[in-house]
Protein backbone atom coordinates (compact mmCIF):
# COMPACT_ATOMS: atom_id res chain seq x y z
CA UNK A 1 0.00 0.00 0.00
CA UNK A 2 0.94 3.62 -0.43
CA UNK A 3 0.60 5.38 2.93
CA UNK A 4 0.67 9.10 3.67
CA UNK A 5 1.67 9.71 7.29
CA UNK A 6 1.25 13.31 8.38
CA UNK A 7 3.38 14.00 11.42
CA UNK A 8 5.53 11.02 10.52
CA UNK A 9 8.66 12.56 11.99
CA UNK A 10 7.17 13.28 15.43
CA UNK A 11 7.50 11.36 18.69
CA UNK A 12 4.84 8.80 17.80
CA UNK A 13 4.97 9.33 14.05
CA UNK A 14 8.56 8.25 13.57
CA UNK A 15 7.90 4.90 15.28
CA UNK A 16 4.70 4.34 13.31
CA UNK A 17 6.44 5.29 10.05
CA UNK A 18 9.36 2.95 10.75
CA UNK A 19 6.96 0.06 11.27
CA UNK A 20 4.86 0.64 8.16
CA UNK A 21 7.91 1.28 5.98
CA UNK A 22 8.85 -2.39 6.37
CA UNK A 23 5.83 -3.44 4.29
CA UNK A 24 4.45 -0.37 2.57
CA UNK A 25 5.45 2.64 0.47
CA UNK A 26 5.55 5.58 2.89
CA UNK A 27 5.18 9.30 2.22
CA UNK A 28 5.93 11.52 5.21
CA UNK A 29 4.10 14.82 5.51
CA UNK A 30 5.17 17.52 7.93
CA UNK A 31 5.06 21.22 8.55
CA UNK A 32 8.82 21.65 8.26
CA UNK A 33 10.17 18.28 7.15
CA UNK A 34 9.16 15.20 5.21
CA UNK A 35 8.58 14.14 1.62
CA UNK A 36 5.75 16.68 1.35
CA UNK A 37 5.14 19.75 3.50
CA UNK A 38 1.75 20.68 4.92
CA UNK A 39 0.17 22.97 7.48
CA UNK A 40 -3.01 21.12 8.44
CA UNK A 41 -4.49 24.34 9.84
CA UNK A 42 -4.62 25.62 6.23
CA UNK A 43 -6.98 23.79 3.86
CA UNK A 44 -5.17 25.19 0.80
CA UNK A 45 -1.94 23.67 2.11
CA UNK A 46 -3.72 20.33 2.54
CA UNK A 47 -5.01 20.44 -1.02
CA UNK A 48 -1.52 21.29 -2.35
CA UNK A 49 -0.04 18.37 -0.41
CA UNK A 50 -2.51 15.91 -1.91
CA UNK A 51 -1.87 17.30 -5.39
CA UNK A 52 1.82 16.51 -4.90
CA UNK A 53 1.33 13.12 -3.23
CA UNK A 54 -1.20 11.76 -5.73
CA UNK A 55 -3.42 8.75 -5.13
CA UNK A 56 -3.07 7.24 -1.64
CA UNK A 57 -4.24 3.92 -0.14
CA UNK A 58 -4.19 5.04 3.50
CA UNK A 59 -3.96 8.44 5.17
CA UNK A 60 -2.67 8.61 8.74
CA UNK A 61 -2.57 11.84 10.74
CA UNK A 62 -0.43 12.04 13.88
CA UNK A 63 -0.31 15.84 13.96
CA UNK A 64 -2.17 18.83 15.31
CA UNK A 65 -1.75 21.20 18.20
CA UNK A 66 -3.89 22.66 20.97
CA UNK A 67 -3.19 25.14 23.75
CA UNK A 68 -2.38 23.73 27.19
CA UNK A 69 -3.06 26.33 29.90
CA UNK A 70 -5.20 26.91 33.00
CA UNK A 71 -8.86 27.29 32.05
CA UNK A 72 -9.20 30.76 33.57
CA UNK A 73 -6.32 32.02 31.41
CA UNK A 74 -7.57 30.66 28.07
CA UNK A 75 -8.80 33.27 25.62
CA UNK A 76 -11.15 32.66 22.71
CA UNK A 77 -8.15 32.76 20.37
CA UNK A 78 -6.38 30.14 22.50
CA UNK A 79 -9.27 27.74 21.89
CA UNK A 80 -9.11 28.46 18.16
CA UNK A 81 -5.55 27.10 18.04
CA UNK A 82 -6.84 23.58 18.69
CA UNK A 83 -10.04 24.08 16.71
CA UNK A 84 -8.13 25.17 13.59
CA UNK A 85 -5.23 22.75 13.88
CA UNK A 86 -6.03 19.44 15.56
CA UNK A 87 -9.81 19.46 14.97
CA UNK A 88 -10.46 21.14 11.61
CA UNK A 89 -7.03 20.13 10.38
CA UNK A 90 -7.98 16.47 10.69
CA UNK A 91 -11.55 17.07 9.50
CA UNK A 92 -10.19 18.79 6.39
CA UNK A 93 -7.74 15.96 5.75
CA UNK A 94 -10.77 13.69 5.45
CA UNK A 95 -12.98 16.18 3.63
CA UNK A 96 -10.34 16.96 1.01
CA UNK A 97 -8.47 13.68 1.14
CA UNK A 98 -11.43 11.49 0.19
CA UNK A 99 -10.93 12.60 -3.42
CA UNK A 100 -7.35 11.30 -3.34
CA UNK A 101 -7.97 8.09 -1.38
CA UNK A 102 -8.15 4.82 -3.32
CA UNK A 103 -11.41 2.82 -3.16
CA UNK A 104 -11.37 0.78 0.03
CA UNK A 105 -8.74 3.07 1.55
CA UNK A 106 -8.65 4.31 5.13
CA UNK A 107 -8.24 7.41 7.24
CA UNK A 108 -6.62 7.15 10.67
CA UNK A 109 -6.82 10.22 12.91
CA UNK A 110 -5.19 10.79 16.30
CA UNK A 111 -6.50 12.06 19.63
CA UNK A 112 -5.64 10.98 23.17
CA UNK A 113 -6.79 10.03 26.63
CA UNK A 114 -7.89 13.60 27.41
CA UNK A 115 -11.18 13.01 25.57
CA UNK A 116 -12.22 10.63 28.37
CA UNK A 117 -9.85 11.42 31.24
CA UNK A 118 -8.76 15.07 31.13
CA UNK A 119 -6.13 16.45 33.47
CA UNK A 120 -5.52 20.02 34.57
CA UNK A 121 -4.63 22.61 31.92
CA UNK A 122 -6.16 20.53 29.09
CA UNK A 123 -9.63 22.00 28.65
CA UNK A 124 -8.96 23.02 25.05
CA UNK A 125 -7.22 19.77 24.10
CA UNK A 126 -9.94 17.66 25.75
CA UNK A 127 -12.63 19.59 23.86
CA UNK A 128 -10.91 18.97 20.54
CA UNK A 129 -10.27 15.27 21.19
CA UNK A 130 -13.89 14.62 22.12
CA UNK A 131 -15.11 16.43 19.02
CA UNK A 132 -12.86 14.31 16.79
CA UNK A 133 -14.30 11.13 18.31
CA UNK A 134 -17.81 12.28 17.45
CA UNK A 135 -16.71 13.29 13.95
CA UNK A 136 -15.18 9.86 13.24
CA UNK A 137 -18.31 8.00 14.36
CA UNK A 138 -20.53 10.20 12.19
CA UNK A 139 -18.29 10.39 9.11
CA UNK A 140 -17.98 6.59 9.04
CA UNK A 141 -21.70 6.43 8.24
CA UNK A 142 -21.37 8.56 5.12
CA UNK A 143 -17.99 7.96 3.52
CA UNK A 144 -18.23 6.59 0.00
CA UNK A 145 -16.07 4.24 -2.11
CA UNK A 146 -15.76 1.78 0.80
CA UNK A 147 -13.53 4.26 2.62
CA UNK A 148 -12.95 3.57 6.30
CA UNK A 149 -12.16 5.98 9.14
CA UNK A 150 -10.89 5.38 12.68
CA UNK A 151 -9.07 7.28 15.40
CA UNK A 152 -6.24 6.11 17.65
CA UNK A 153 -6.49 7.53 21.16
CA UNK A 154 -3.54 6.81 23.43
CA UNK A 155 -2.55 7.62 26.97
CA UNK A 156 0.86 9.02 27.89
CA UNK A 157 3.34 7.22 25.63
CA UNK A 158 6.72 5.96 26.83
CA UNK A 159 8.69 8.22 24.53
CA UNK A 160 6.98 11.37 25.86
CA UNK A 161 7.25 10.65 29.60
CA UNK A 162 10.06 13.12 30.22
CA UNK A 163 8.07 15.96 28.65
CA UNK A 164 4.57 15.24 29.97
CA UNK A 165 4.86 13.06 33.11
CA UNK A 166 4.13 15.96 35.45
CA UNK A 167 0.74 16.45 33.81
CA UNK A 168 -0.27 12.79 34.24
CA UNK A 169 0.42 11.79 37.86
CA UNK A 170 -0.09 8.08 38.44
CA UNK A 171 -0.63 7.23 34.77
CA UNK A 172 1.20 4.18 33.45
CA UNK A 173 3.21 5.01 30.30
CA UNK A 174 1.99 3.21 27.19
CA UNK A 175 4.63 1.05 25.44
CA UNK A 176 5.34 2.34 21.97
CA UNK A 177 4.61 -1.05 20.41
CA UNK A 178 1.07 -0.92 21.79
CA UNK A 179 0.62 2.51 20.23
CA UNK A 180 1.98 1.29 16.89
CA UNK A 181 -0.43 -1.65 17.03
CA UNK A 182 -3.35 0.77 17.28
CA UNK A 183 -2.39 2.33 13.95
CA UNK A 184 -1.82 -1.11 12.41
CA UNK A 185 -5.30 -2.17 13.53
CA UNK A 186 -6.81 0.87 11.86
CA UNK A 187 -4.82 0.72 8.60
CA UNK A 188 -4.60 -3.03 8.02
CA UNK A 189 -7.85 -4.09 9.72
CA UNK A 190 -11.38 -3.77 8.41
CA UNK A 191 -13.09 -1.72 11.13
CA UNK A 192 -14.55 1.73 10.61
CA UNK A 193 -15.92 4.36 12.95
CA UNK A 194 -13.80 2.94 15.76
CA UNK A 195 -12.19 4.81 18.65
CA UNK A 196 -9.10 2.66 19.26
CA UNK A 197 -8.32 3.42 22.89
CA UNK A 198 -4.90 2.58 24.31
CA UNK A 199 -5.20 3.61 27.94
CA UNK A 200 -3.55 2.31 31.12
CA UNK A 201 -4.05 4.72 33.99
Amino acid sequence: MKLLIIGGNGTIGKKVSAYFSKKHDIIIGGRQSGNVTVDIADSESIKAMFDRAGKIDAIVCIAGEAKWAPFDSLTEEDFYIGLRSKLMGQVNLVRIGQDFLSPGGSFTLTTGILADHPVVMTTSAALVNGAIHSFVRAAALELKNEHRINVVSSGLVEDAVEKYEAYFPGHNPIPMQKVINGYVRSVEGKGSGKIIKIYDY
